[in-house]
């Protein structure tokens, strides 16, 4: 299989997954610190569905782009 047919396919794949199931990540960051005592808070943050539509429009171009191709 070429490489970018690929890599058209997981971007795909990936962007399927991020629009279906959806995704997130989590963030921390220090919020107070006095000496030796550390305070943080955790937050967590979810991907917008936006980000797996684009990933499935980039996987359909590459996978054009890979298909007109010669290797």
């Amino acid at each position: 299989m070429r490489p970018l047919l690929l890599i058209g396919v997981i971007l795909i794949g990936l962007g399927a997954f991020v629009l279906i199931r959806g995704g997130s990540f989590t963030s921390r960051e220090d919020v107070l610190k006095v000496g030796d005592l550390k305070v943080t808070a955790t937050e967590e943050q979810s991907i917008p569905p936006w980000v797996g539509v684009a990933g499935i429009i980039a996987g359909a171009i590459v996978i054009v782009v890979g298909a007109r191709t010669r290797t």
